[in-house]
């Protein structure tokens, strides 16, 4: 976690992160963790040494998405399930690995590892209540959905999945298809099973969650807001204080430190 928070976007290898953020729930010891993540490391690395076996000669976007499609979904049968949305568990990579099945994040998180690290470019795009990947830089540059097999997207499946997850009456934008940074695609992975926490009332694992994004992502203002929520209402205020204090260094933004001195006022007169 530490690493993660030092070092610059562009060195976190986006699959291997993910693994250790899973690893962190199995309440090993370092030692004990790193030899809990080397088969999931070691099975990556085999699908990925696959893909670099059968890639020479592919210098297309559209053979490369084809490529991780047939080796990634058919052959090794990674793809989404309707029952991962329920689950938290289909946000870890441990159980995406162990099961086959996950969340659309989680998917896309393996597919761009494993493209990466034959050397193609790849990334996953923040599309609001659901990520698909891109290989290849616009332009020429192809999308695929993860959770649905892999499937690539030619301009017309593209504009029906936005549809799908949007509303069909949604104005088209490009934002819809920025792509995400290393960090950013960590905290999407995250922030799916701090929402399920959430939702079944398990404040105290929201709380782990949001402890743990506050700790590889330290500049990301909203975080610490959320975090500093839960811990309000969890009677901790204290460290909702600190957590403010901290949300404070990473704005200058008039308007949210306004917001922010508000609500340490607030927890002062809680606390008196």
């Amino acid at each position: 976690m530490e690493t993660l928070a030092l070092i610059d976007d562009d060195a976190i290898v986006l699959d291997e992160a993910a693994l250790g953020l899973a690893a962190l729930d199995r309440e090993e010891s370092p030692i004990e963790a790193e030899a809990l993540l080397a088969p999931y490391l070691t099975r990556v690395s085999f699908i990925a040494a696959q893909l670099m076996a059968r890639s020479p000669g592919v210098s297309s976007n559209l053979d490369r998405a084809h490529m991780l499609r047939a080796l990634i979904a058919e052959e090794h049968g990674f793809t989404g399930h309707e029952k991962s949305f329920g689950e938290e568990a289909g946000a870890d990579m441990m159980a995406l690995l162990d099961t086959g099945h996950g969340l659309p994040v989680a998917l896309s998180i393996l597919y761009v590892g494993i493209a990466r690290k034959v050397g193609w470019r790849a990334t996953a795009l923040g599309v609001p209540g659901h990520v698909l990947i891109r290989i290849g830089d616009e332009p020429g540059a192809m999308f695929q959905d993860p959770f649905d097999e892999g499937r690539v997207l030619d301009a017309r499946a593209l504009k029906s999945v936005l549809a799908r997850v949007l509303g069909a009456n949604t104005a088209p934008d490009p934002a819809y298809l920025a792509p995400m940074d290393n960090r950013a695609t960590l905290i999407r992975l995250v922030t799916n099973q701090a929402a399920r926490a959430r939702r079944t009332g398990d404040l105290e694992r929201a709380l782990v969650l949001h402890e743990r994004m506050t700790g590889f992502a330290p500049f990301s203002t909203s975080l610490w807001w959320e975090r500093a929520r839960i811990e309000q209402h969890l009677g901790r205020l204290a460290a909702a204080r600190a957590s403010l204090v901290a949300m404070r260094e990473t704005t200058r933004d008039g308007a949210l430190l306004g917001r922010i001195e508000a609500a340490l006022s607030a927890l002062a007169k809680s606390a008196s």
